[in-house]
């Protein structure tokens, strides 16, 4: 694949101030990415910026499921369903290295508001919606074969459960491997350039976006056919600096997730809580166990989001009356994460009831903004996305940009068998460098036959970290120690010191590829410590 390396973003930046694209999207999270990759796939030439780095807000703060969504069943939401099964199947033949198969169990109790007669109904549903193209099919379980596989499961009224199919993914990882594919398809990409104003108008209509380079401050104009705006939960605040009869259309809620050690607390399938009128799962992600997800309006800026000593408490509650002899306390958990869903302002009554299905629409300014949906159907969003915009190109254009490519592989390095029979492969890339058998098949794990390419391309000194160090700023456009943590990798999730036991190894590479001086290794270093202290203040405050 294509490099999509932190010297690319130069060069992209110089391109986007000499050429004009057909299409310039504003936000790096998911959906601009996908859009990105799906317009680059017709060969439309494509820029994107985003104001920070990519997946930073809502894409890197999900509660990491590519699924159905089982509860917008009870809401007759059939056809929101059936795409999002749909697209499930997609993502596992495009992705195999980020989207997993994961089974889930929907205990049942006496007291349960859905009993075991209308759960069956559901089941069958959600299935037949699947196609029944499904990695397997529900079961429907006793109150024993319930305890057998989560023997931790609270057994006081318990009737039994159903069990069915799902999927988790690493959403940041996701994000970023669509861009490259869209990189590698020709579009230009840049992290860290943030529009601040309109340029040029062109018949009433922005031709042209004023951006700002945030690591230079320099400011330039990117010229464009057509703008889309996928900023998400900063629709708003965008439209908002950019027009001044602008309207908005959001209603923004909040979700927070906190992270335990699997092995602490062995649950080996997701579990689906109950907690008032809304959901709460129990996810095994690799080596963590997530708990989330709250839904609380919200009015702050999406940069102030962080979980609250009240919201921990409050997923606690939920996860020790479906597990009572767990006993977690606020110290076990490794970390916590929040973020804000960009829904779309339906006049709901209440957060809960808003839809989350997107929308797509263009203003008087011909701008084109996305906004609200689900993770698992950012494909089908983009596509659509794409098709909306083209009607603003002259119908030569429309023929010649007609097909899309966004159902390839995003990598053509990983295949499934890299992946899911790592040990059988992990020998080789030993043998290439100083990994051990654990270290070789978790890099098989998550970069598929793209790990052999690492291990012969980089220091076969390297540590495991230090590899995917060099990977993330030499394939993944990363050029802040703080974004390696956050995004680039699990480590602030899933480490007990959040990466901080190997911050100065990974350090050390950072600084030889991108040529800091000692004081700004110790200037990124710091603002590392900073992010965490910022993420876990519940847990000070709590102490």
């Amino acid at each position: 694949m294509k490099d999509f390396s932190f010297k690319d973003r130069w060069q992209s930046i110089r391109k986007m101030k000499d050429k004009e694209f057909d299409l310039l999207i504003i936000g790096g999270g998911i959906n601009g990415a996908g859009i990105a990759r799906d317009a680059a796939s017709r060969g439309m030439s494509v820029a994107l910026i985003e104001a920070r780095d990519f997946a930073s807000g809502t894409s890197s703060r999900s509660s990491k499921l590519i699924h159905g969504g089982i509860r917008y069943l009870e809401n007759y939401e059939f056809h929101l369903v059936f795409e999002a099964l749909s697209e499930r199947a997609k993502l596992f033949e495009i992705a195999p290295h980020l989207v997993h198969p994961l089974r889930f169990l929907i205990p049942i109790f006496n007291d349960s508001r859905v009993g075991m007669g209308l759960m069956g109904l559901g089941m069958w549903l959600y299935d037949a919606l699947a196609l029944f193209e499904t990695p397997q099919p529900h079961e429907r379980l006793s109150a024993s074969e319930v305890l057998n596989r989560i023997p931790i499961i609270r057994s006081d009224r318990l009737t039994g459960a159903y069990e069915y199919s799902d999927a988790y993914m690493d959403d940041d990882r996701l994000v970023i491997e669509t861009l490259r594919s869209a990189n590698h398809m020709g579009a230009t990409i840049a992290n860290y350039v943030q529009a601040s104003g309109v340029g040029t108008l062109t018949g009433g209509r922005p031709s042209a976006i004023t951006a700002k380079d945030t690591e230079s401050g320099e400011s330039f104009q990117i010229r464009a056919q057509h703008i889309v705006s996928t900023v998400g939960p900063w629709t708003d605040e965008l439209g908002g600096s950019l027009f001044k009869d602008w309207k908005k259309v959001l209603r923004p809620t909040k979700g927070i997730h906190i992270v335990l050690d699997r092995q602490k607390f062995p649950i080996s399938r997701g579990v689906v809580m109950g907690a008032e009128s809304r959901i709460v799962f129990v996810i095994p992600r690799h080596e963590m166990l997530i708990i989330g997800t709250t839904d609380t309006d919200f009015n702050s800026s999406p940069l102030d989001v962080v979980a609250t000593s009240d919201e921990v408490k409050y997923l606690l509650d939920v996860f020790h009356s479906y597990f009572p002899g767990a006993r977690v306390t606020p110290n076990d958990i490794l970390s916590s994460y929040a973020g804000v869903r960009p829904l779309v302002n339906d006049g709901a009554s209440t957060e809960g009831k808003t839809s989350r299905e997107h929308s797509i629409w263009s203003d008087e300014h011909n701008l084109t903004y996305v906004a609200g949906g689900k993770y698992t159907t950012y494909r089908l969003i983009a596509e659509q996305a794409v098709e909306h915009v083209l009607k603003y190109f002259s119908f030569e254009d429309q023929v010649r940009f007609a097909r899309s490519k966004s159902t390839e592989a995003l990598n053509p390095s990983v295949l499934p068998e890299h992946v899911y029979r790592s040990e059988i492969f992990a020998p080789e890339v030993m043998n290439q460098s100083a990994l051990s058998m654990e270290a070789a098949q978790l890099l098989l794990q998550r970069h598929g036959g793209e790990a052999f390419e690492l291990v012969r391309k980089f220091d076969p000194k390297f540590s495991y970290w230090q590899l995917e160090a060099a990977h993330a700023i030499m394939s993944a456009m990363c050029f802040h120690l703080e974004d390696f943590l956050m995004r680039r990798t699990p480590l602030f999730l899933s480490d007990p010191s959040h990466g901080l036991n190997v911050l100065d190894e990974v350090a050390l590479v950072f600084q030889n590829f991108l040529g800091w001086s000692p004081a700004e290794t110790e200037n990124q270093k710091k603002r590392v410590h900073l992010r965490i202290e910022r993420e876990m203040k519940w847990k000070s405050a709590h102490d």
